[in-house]
């Protein structure tokens, strides 16, 4: 049974500046795209039975700078949907919502998009996972996502519910690997970048 690998694309500009980024398409800062290109030594010598990554175009350009190939678009890998949050910071919403948690309380529907609750992010994990199964039985499985889906990801793949996945900080531009410990799934590396000596 293959490693599941899970690669969050390089900064942006507003995940520099903490705003929520769902499905807002938005480009690499120069920094995230240093980010992404630092990715391909950690991914050098590895081979992949799947590599799968969100239609978005930060995820498709970090998996593009990080020299990959033969990677397919998946539509779930999408980042959660913020509805109303979109592009606003936790600090901003605090304002008028003290105490609000994005994985206990999800998000309002917005004027442009619907929103989506821990519990239909946790559902498109889900979908994801069942996707992967197959390939893991043939070697490692690379995703190339987002930060938010790939924590409620990771906390699906333990066995926990999808808002579990606040247990689990993630950072751009890094490189998370789950695997196997007796039959059961576990984390093996996570937030892993290169060493600053090599």
């Amino acid at each position: 049974m293959g490693d599941l690998l899970l690669a969050r694309h390089g900064e942006t500009e507003w995940s520099r500046s903490g705003r929520h980024t769902g499905r807002s398409d938005l480009s690499l800062t120069r920094d995230g795209e240093a980010q992404a290109r630092a990715l391909a030594p950690l991914l050098e010598g590895r081979s992949f039975a799947l590599v799968l990554t969100s239609p978005l175009a930060r995820a498709r350009r970090t998996a593009e700078l990080a020299g990959l190939a033969d990677v397919l678009p998946e539509p779930d890998l999408r980042e959660w949907d913020y509805g109303d949050y979109e592009g606003v910071t936790t600090a901003d919403i605090h304002r008028t919502r003290p105490g609000w948690n994005l994985w206990t309380d999800g998000v309002p529907p917005g004027p442009e998009f619907p929103g989506e609750s821990p519990g239909q992010v946790g559902e498109r994990a889900d979908r994801v996972l069942s996707k992967v199964a197959g390939a893991l039985g043939a070697g490692d499985v690379l995703l190339v996502a987002h930060g938010h889906l790939l924590r409620v990801l990771t906390a699906r793949r333990l066995g926990l519910p999808p808002a579990d996945g606040r247990l689990f900080r993630l950072e751009t531009g890094t490189l998370s690997r789950l695997s196997l410990e007796h039959g059961s799934p576990v984390i093996a590396e996570w937030n892993t970048r290169p060493s600053a000596t090599a």
